[in-house]
């Protein structure tokens, strides 16, 4: 079984891609925060991470970066789920190592299942 650590503020979110990505054989590591899903990348070392960028405590760009630093998380695919559209904002997180840059508004839970199961 694939795990998917999903790093993302939004309860709603979470739970609503969390009972998805189960249906669908995935375990699930929820983290509300980023200092939270640092922490449990490393301890857990999840086969993807599914990033929101605007994050309580550590925003989603630091977190991205230093698991790229990380020589034990560096390998793992990482999808930035986020509503930022900003082509800066793109770039910057395709710069740091994200493997794909979705914007919330613009896909379904099932294209985004679609790249998850791409990615994996």
């Amino acid at each position: 079984m694939k795990t998917i650590l999903f790093i993302e503020d939004e309860s709603a979110l979470q739970k609503t891609f969390g009972d998805l990505l189960t249906q669908e054989g995935y375990k699930i590591i929820p983290a509300l925060d980023g200092e939270t899903g640092l922490k449990l990348a490393k301890k857990e070392k999840p086969d993807l991470i599914l990033l929101d960028l605007i994050l309580p405590k550590i925003h989603g760009f630091q977190v991205l970066k230093e698991l790229k630093e990380d020589p034990e998380t560096k390998e793992i695919p990482i999808i930035i789920l986020t509503n930022l559209e900003d082509m800066g904002d793109v770039e910057k997180a395709l710069e740091l190592g994200a493997t794909t840059y979705l914007v919330k508004a613009n896909y379904t839970l099932e294209e985004v299942l679609e790249k998850i199961k791409k990615a994996l």
